[in-house]
């Protein structure tokens, strides 16, 4: 396809607002990976809230969700799939803005175990995913489930084959 045209299903998916009601049969593959696009531009555009940058907003949501055992950096690459030092910097940044704290160590006393302060904690009250999980809490059971397995092999597309394998 030529840059800048679309097919049929990308310019009815296109418009912002705009309710369109596809088939199962009327929609592509590349239309539904358009959609997920623009889903992940508007999540991604929406994580510079609050003076932070979308890594941040993760590590944050990272840290909060897992079990403390897994609340160190190099668990939070590994979640994220990203390299120990950007991480490590990104720990770094948040513990200097005041919203993580090193608690301790885990293991054999390499891994330092990191928390949400107070003020990490006040900041996740304004997650920008919060009005995503809201319009999702409108999805009945099996729209989950579908979407959530849908997601995943999402994901596994976008993993390098080591990981997939």
């Amino acid at each position: 396809m030529w840059p800048g045209r679309r097919s049929a299903n990308q310019a009815a998916i296109a418009s912002v607002g705009e309710s369109v009601s596809l088939t199962r049969e009327a929609i592509s593959a590349s239309a539904l990976a358009s959609l997920l696009e623009q889903v992940a531009r508007r999540i991604h555009s929406q994580g510079y809230a609050a003076d932070l940058f979308p890594a941040q907003w993760a590590a944050i949501r990272y840290l909060d969700s897992a079990p403390p055992q897994l609340r160190t950096a190099i668990d939070l690459a590994r979640f994220q799939g990203l390299a120990s030092g950007a991480v490590a910097r990104t720990v770094r940044t948040l513990i200097t803005k005041g919203l993580l704290v090193k608690v301790g160590t885990i293991g054999r006393g390499r891994a330092e175990q990191l928390d949400l302060t107070e003020e990490g904690q006040k900041l996740l009250a304004e997650d920008p995913l919060h009005d995503i999980a809201k319009a999702l809490e409108t999805l009945n059971r099996s729209e989950r489930e579908s979407l959530a397995q849908s997601l995943e092999i999402a994901i596994r597309a976008t993993m390098p084959e080591q990981e997939t394998g």
